[in-house]
């Protein structure tokens, strides 16, 4: 599967802290091998757009959809508590 990024995720991406962006590039290295890695916690997020979403860490969350062979990642934000 391969990775690829909406613009607006970008943006989103390029303003989260560093420690934030470091892990989620260890995040979509687990995605990328197996959507069922227990870290990322991966779910279906919003069944009528087909959106899935995955966990950064415990502060922070990405959402996407799943193509045929690639992951199409739509935003990497805080998640609301």
């Amino acid at each position: 599967m391969q990775l690829r990024y909406s613009a607006h995720f970008l943006r989103q991406y390029a303003a989260a802290p560093d420690a934030v962006r470091i892990r989620f590039d260890k995040q979509t290295r687990f995605l990328v091998q197996n959507l069922g890695h227990p870290s990322l916690h991966a779910k279906k997020y919003d069944e009528a757009r087909d959106i899935w979403q995955a966990r950064v860490n415990r502060d922070w969350r990405f959402y996407f959809q799943i193509r045929p062979g690639e992951y199409l990642l739509h935003e990497i934000k805080p998640h609301p508590k």
